[in-house]
């Protein structure tokens, strides 16, 4: 049994999908969006962590392995994380239509006081999207809470011409690199 800090309901559904026994308890840490790539994801990550452990400790619960992720978009410098709002989903959509973009998530396992990092990086080549289509998506609400505003494993999927690495990084839970940051730290997933 591991502690899912996360919120996400694709992360649950990909934990969920190899068969993890797992519950949920939604971190409060504040996300930075300041340095690097892997560094922003992994230290947000390692955050979300250590506060879901840290609120466990203090409630008296059982210790169990706490597993957190962050996932962010990558594109010329730039960071894009969850969009405010439909506009800004529309903004985010322009910019990575039609060119390729990185996807970056890093993930933290805090077992037995001893964490545990990994960081995974994905190509997504998007394809281009005129005006109307990202209307009409950004008006399905689906973008408003996925990094980089979109959800390969949803309506945006017709979008993506390919991906290069893991596609479960992409949703936002790299599986194999989860696989094995677990294995280093002991911890089953079955």
């Amino acid at each position: 049994m591991i502690v899912l800090a996360s919120a996400s309901p694709r992360r649950s559904e990909l934990l969920a999908q190899i068969g993890c026994a797992f519950i949920v308890e939604t971190s409060a840490a504040e996300e930075c969006m300041d340095g690097e790539p892997q560094e922003i994801a992994c230290g947000n990550a390692r955050k979300k962590t250590e506060a879901t452990a840290r609120h466990r400790a203090e409630r008296g619960e059982q210790p169990l392995p706490v597993l957190a992720a962050d996932t962010i978009v990558t594109l010329d410098g730039r960071i894009y994380g969850k969009p405010q709002d439909a506009e800004d989903a529309k903004a985010m959509l322009r910019t990575l239509a039609g060119r390729a973009h990185t996807v970056v998530t890093g993930l933290a396992l805090l077992c037995e006081g001893k964490l545990y990092e990994k960081t995974v990086a994905t190509r997504v080549y998007f394809a281009s999207m005129s005006e109307a289509e990202i209307d009409a998506y950004a008006a399905t609400g689906e973008p408003l809470d996925k990094a980089g505003g979109y959800a390969v494993q949803g309506r945006a999927a017709m979008y993506i011409e390919r991906i290069e690495g893991s596609y479960s990084n992409v949703v936002g839970l790299p599986l194999h690199a989860l696989r094995e940051l677990a294995r280093e730290a002991g911890v089953s997933l079955a």
